[in-house]
């Protein structure tokens, strides 16, 4: 009795240990895009900071770096390492690439080669409100990953289709009955059922490699990586916001509107954006408006119109667009989300199904088997 109870206890705090350890490993999976930002808006504070204070972004750095601050971990030390050397703050950034998101890299490099970093943190900061709606959408993912397309649901599945749908075949041909319809189908078919499980399973485990790894992965898939990102609406929105935004405080800062444009579309970091930037800035060398050249950027034409309403206006072109940034925000959040939701319940709706032939279909052989028996 006192072993039985002592193997009890030990199953029971195993279990514990593993539940701790799962809650554990979910919230660092479903907070990584919230740490990420949380980071670069503590960085983007400290430069602000600085430059408040009269000093330049390399100065406010090292000063944080020779203080022995860990707050923003080790790849921040690293990056006042390099401004040591006598790097510039773009030029350090990328020697630590993962240190803050990609896009926010670019926008600072604009600021830097404009001579004015204090006029690109708004954009910044504005880039950072992504964190919010990645992490939404993947609780929905990790629901999905966690209790319905689990990794032993095709080796469940394969096993009765293998192991016990056979036996019922063997029997009912012993008692000469006649297998059910959709017990003939499942047995058929049991095998594209388990590997389309196991496809659909694998994707869903690629897409949160995908998100844990962030930036990293995209150093290796650049070319595919920008090109997928163009193509999905809520990318493409915060795309087309981060590089409006850029846009109107580079043209409310002086810059001419060929180097503005250009700069612009650089401070989005995907290629696509920026091939298109310069086909518009093609076009404005041969005399377009820009207006008319934005066309390329934005094909619901509301930009141009946005913008034309803020070259008459007094207040400024990023006061102006403000209204259109806010929109493509939400716009974008709307899209996120909605999308996660739909993926989720269609693979909610298509395991119930396959789920649901599969215990139809062991019901009729039992029902089949029953009736050959009082048959027999």
């Amino acid at each position: 009795m006192d072993n039985l109870f002592i193997k009890f206890a030990l199953l029971q705090a195993l279990w514990l240990v593993l539940a701790i350890a799962g809650t554990g490993l979910a919230y660092l999976i479903l907070s990584l895009p919230l740490r990420r930002h949380e980071r670069a808006r503590f960085f983007l504070d400290l430069l602000e900071t600085g430059l408040k204070q009269g000093r330049s972004a390399e100065q406010s750095i090292v000063s944080l770096v020779q203080t022995g601050d860990t707050s923003l971990g080790v790849r921040f030390h690293l990056v006042g390492a390099w401004i040591e050397t006598g790097l510039r703050l773009g030029q350090a950034l990328d020697r630590v690439p993962h240190f803050l998101p990609p896009r926010i890299n670019a926008m600072l490099k604009v600021g830097e080669e404009i001579g004015d970093l204090a006029k690109v943190l708004p954009a910044c900061r504005r880039q950072l409100q992504d964190g919010a709606s990645q992490s939404r959408g993947a609780v929905n993912y990790l629901i999905v990953a966690a209790f319905v397309l689990t990794p032993i649901a095709p080796a469940v599945f394969l096993g009765l289709a293998v192991f016990v749908f056979p036996k019922y075949v063997m029997i009912l041909q012993d008692m000469g009955a006649g297998l059910p319809a959709l017990t003939q189908f499942v047995l058929g078919t049991a095998h594209q059922f388990g590997a389309v499980l196991v496809g659909v399973m694998g994707l869903i485990y690629l897409a949160a490699l995908v998100y844990l790894s962030g930036p990293r992965l995209r150093k290796w898939l650049v070319p595919v990586w920008d090109a997928v990102a163009w193509r999905v609406p809520w990318k493409r929105k915060r795309m087309q916001r981060d590089f409006s935004a850029m846009l109107a405080a580079l043209l409310d800062n002086g810059v001419p509107e060929e180097k503005a444009l250009q700069l612009a579309g650089e401070s989005t970091a995907n290629r696509v954006f920026r091939r298109r930037t310069e086909a518009a800035v093609g076009e404005l060398r041969a005399g377009t408006p820009l207006t008319v050249a934005l066309q390329r950027l934005d094909d619901s034409g509301q930009f141009q119109w946005r913008l034309a309403n803020a070259l008459q206006s007094r207040g400024g072109f990023l006061t102006a667009l403000n209204g259109w940034l806010e929109a493509l925000d939400a716009k974008a959040f709307q899209q996120e989300q909605a999308a996660a939701h739909t993926i989720t319940t269609g693979l909610v709706i298509f395991n119930g199904l396959i789920v649901g032939t599969l215990i139809a279909g062991i019901f009729l052989a039992l029902i089949a088997l029953i009736d050959a028996g009082v048959k027999w």
